[in-house]
């Protein structure tokens, strides 16, 4: 007789998928070998293979998920890459003319934002003007020909491609505080003689003050995602009609003028709402609400009253603007009288809209 064998109740066997079970036999033959000591635990290896399976089956889905995030991630850093439109050789880019660029500078307003606070000179453009957001402080950069603190070293591609796609010379995104949203339209013209008048300037050695904002905020790579969602380079709002004089206007309002960067709401992830365009929004400054300027709002000033405005500052309520609008007029007052009526005509064209208070 045999001696019991103390294993004989459990016996491997290997089904014909090759994944080993447990049976209680009775004897050797029914299994057809008898289990030793290094036999697979039962609680290990289920009858019907489902653990072995599960294994299989989270092993695939964490590949599969590794593999979605890798596409993922790739696919946004190449939609968030900074994209440099404009070359040092580009033919484009001849030299411009400085009397034309002084006119683009203060058809533009560069000297409001950028001329060092504090001083009287608005072509000392030393920066350094804070601009509170719901994300921080940022601050204004020098844009004086000092080749330290300003953009001396630059060239006329590195303007052009800081004005319409918003980037560095370095290849940064720069954040939309800069209003490159409106300036993608700038005429390539505009860009060369307005970089011609900057070299005219006084260099201005300051350094302005690093943005104080969230640490989140400070990764450059993020404002590519929001080019991505709402930036459209080389877009112009502007609504042309054929008229000379008000698509001047459009082009001056919409683009170079930028007035739907103040004069609008913006979103959660700061981009100007469709719906509010020029239907007021948040002064930067902190201190009230910039108005509806659309028919909306002035709808009882005629042109004439517009470009009396833009060219004193005076309104037809017999006050006089402003805050940071009184800076624009100083700009305003330079330009030629047909543009101040372009701009007028412009406005009196535009859909009425409902002040958007927020």
């Amino acid at each position: 007789m045999h001696e019991a064998n103390p294993w004989l109740p459990l016996v491997a066997r290997i089904r014909p998928n090759g994944l080993p079970t447990v049976n209680n036999a009775s004897s050797p033959s029914e299994s057809g070998c008898v289990a030793g000591p290094h036999m697979v635990e039962p609680s290990l290896v289920q009858d019907d293979g489902t653990t072995i399976l599960g294994f299989k089956m989270k092993g695939s889905w964490l590949f599969s998920i590794a593999i979605a995030a890798i596409f993922i991630s790739s696919t946004v850093w190449v939609l968030t890459k900074p994209h440099l439109p404009f070359s040092a050789d580009d033919p484009r880019l001849t030299p411009g003319d400085a009397e034309r660029g002084r006119l683009v500078f203060a058809a533009g307003d560069c000297g409001s934002c950028h001329a060092s606070p504090g001083q009287p000179d608005r072509l000392r453009l030393g920066g350094d003007l804070a601009l509170a957001s719901p994300y921080g402080t940022f601050r204004t950069p020098n844009i004086s020909p000092d080749r330290q603190a300003g953009i001396g070293s630059w060239s006329v591609a590195d303007l052009a491609n800081a004005l319409v796609a918003g980037v560095s010379p370095a290849k940064k995104h720069y954040y939309p505080v800069f209003p490159y949203a409106s300036y993608t339209g700038m005429k390539i013209d505009d860009i060369r003689d307005l970089y011609a008048f900057l070299r005219t300037l006084e260099p201005v050695a300051d350094h302005p003050q690093p943005h104080d904002i969230a640490l989140l905020f400070r990764i450059r790579r993020f404002v590519g995602l929001w080019k991505f969602l709402f930036f459209n380079e080389g877009r112009s709002e502007g609504m042309l009609n054929g008229d000379p004089l008000h698509d001047r206007g459009a082009y001056l309002v919409e683009v170079v003028g930028h007035c739907a960067e103040c004069h609008s709401s913006r979103n959660v992830f700061g981009a100007i709402e469709p719906i509010t365009r020029f239907a007021g929004g948040v002064s930067s400054e902190g201190v009230g609400f910039n108005p509806n300027i659309t028919p909306g709002g002035i709808g009882s000033w005629s042109e004439n009253d517009i470009t009396m405005m833009l060219r004193s500052g005076k309104t037809p309520d017999h006050g006089y603007v402003g805050w940071s609008m009184a800076d624009v007029v100083r700009n305003t007052a330079e330009l030629t009288e047909a543009d101040r009526i372009a701009v007028a005509r412009y406005l009196k064209s535009l859909p009425p809209r409902p002040t958007a208070h927020p």
